[in-house]
């Protein structure tokens, strides 16, 4: 038996906020609201035709990590591929996303979400020789 990979979760202080950011960046649709009103959402996802599903749960103390030094580790962070480093780095700044000070790779770039969760976008797929 395996068990099947269904999501990841971010804390967040504002989860329709933060839904709106990744929806903005992937594409992928924010779920309907259904009856509950914005102030009342402690939980939404995004879905992905193949099931892969990224949800963002409402913390009433939420702390932003402090990584890659400091009180407050990193914890988790997602990837995303993009063909163009400079166009993808343009694109996610324009969504609200922060370069981090901390850039320790050439074929990647590291950013913070709105609420401070670091983010890499990948470059995919590599030229040959890098």
């Amino acid at each position: 038996m395996f068990a099947r990979y269904s999501l990841t979760a971010l804390d967040c202080p504002d989860p329709l906020a933060l839904a709106d950011f990744y929806s903005r960046l992937t594409g992928l649709p924010v779920e309907p609201l259904g009856d509950f009103k914005p102030e009342d959402v402690t939980w939404i996802e995004l879905v992905a035709e193949s099931g892969a599903t990224i949800a963002f749960q409402k913390v009433a103390n939420y702390v932003a990590p402090t990584w890659p030094e400091g009180p407050v580790p990193q914890q988790l962070h997602l990837d995303f591929n993009v063909t163009d480093l400079d166009a993808g780095e343009e694109f996610v700044l324009s969504l609200g996303a922060t370069k981090d000070p901390f850039q320790p790779g050439e074929t990647f770039r590291v950013y913070r979400d709105p609420v401070g969760h670091p983010f890499c976008l990948v470059w995919w797929p590599r030229p040959e020789g890098v």
